[in-house]
């Protein structure tokens, strides 16, 4: 384990003093380099302001028990996770303007991707992070730090890019820790990888465990989210900082690339995309390229 465990805030967080999401377009690739090298792009004013009705509906009780959250996915308008079909029409159209709002931020913020981005889903996250912890195996905790990766949708390397919104009506933040830098985490973690197997893939699409063949570098993405989890001397000495997200503020990474964990906080708005590794800036930089230089292998 490296020596260095605290993160410097600069090295994880680069912050934009953005206040609407349609702003004034930003020029050049300065947000794009900082997405694309696994850095969190923080807005502090950005808020997603709700009516008197709106935040009526920021209520646990309105999530099915069955779901973690609500989610609506945009491109075929299904929504899913709420409790009480009564408020069901709201909560769509609550979700379909975060969505708007978040399509104008790639505009005005991350213009190289406009046209790009794919499958957009987001969700209305009600419950408290504590829930998490005690109601959830250590793989399911994602107050452990981790990246993200589909256990039962293999993406075959394209990228995860997340935005997030705090909408908490009693000023509470959203606190993370942010990790290190994906190529250091990688490095050090691959070692304690376990090989793939084309075998086990195949028997797991069969059976119906995945929904398509699980690629070698979904597998590897998959136990490297499973290791850290489980690493409780990463998890408490792993390179990291603590960042605070207040009430009214909006934060975007590729949350397949960002080590991160979600330590406390209620109520937050998300909007997933995902995109392909060749329509980057720059793919090398990428989870998928990172991990081929790695293992000198094509993995998918």
């Amino acid at each position: 384990m490296s020596e260095k465990t605290q993160l410097e805030e600069q090295e994880a967080i680069v912050t934009f003093s953005q206040n609407s999401w349609d702003g004034q377009r930003i020029e050049g690739s300065s947000a794009v380099n900082a997405l694309e090298q696994g850095k969190v792009l923080f807005f502090p004013h950005l808020a997603f302001p709700l009516s008197a009705q709106q935040q009526r509906l920021l209520d646990p009780a309105l999530v099915d028990p069955k779901k973690k959250n609500i989610s609506y996915s945009v491109g075929n308008h299904l929504i899913k996770g709420v409790a009480d079909a009564a408020v069901e029409p709201q909560i769509r159209k609550l979700l379909e303007s975060y969505y708007q709002s978040c399509s104008a931020l790639i505009s005005s913020v991350l213009p190289q991707y406009q046209h790009v981005l794919r499958k957009p889903v987001n969700s209305l996250r009600l419950h408290p992070v504590t829930v998490w912890r005690n109601n959830s195996s250590w793989r399911k905790d994602d107050s452990r730090l981790h990246v993200d990766a589909f256990p039962f949708r293999p993406n075959y390397g394209e990228r995860i890019l997340r935005i997030f919104t705090n909408v908490n009506p009693h000023g509470e933040d959203r606190v993370w820790r942010v990790g290190e830098p994906f190529s250091e985490l990688a490095t050090r973690m691959l070692p304690k990888l376990s090989s793939y197997s084309p075998r086990k893939s195949w028997l797991l699409e069969k059976i119906g465990v995945t929904k398509s063949l699980r690629s070698h570098y979904d597998h590897l993405m998959l136990q490297l989210h499973d290791k850290m989890k489980a690493d409780g001397h990463y998890q408490q000495h792993g390179q990291q900082l603590t960042q605070r997200f207040p009430t009214g503020s909006t934060w975007v990474c590729f949350s397949d690339q960002t080590p991160h964990a979600a330590m406390s906080g209620q109520f937050m708005l998300e909007q997933t995309f995902l995109m392909s590794v060749k329509d980057m800036q720059n793919p090398e930089l990428s989870p998928l390229k990172t991990l081929q230089r790695l293992t000198r292998q094509k993995l998918i």
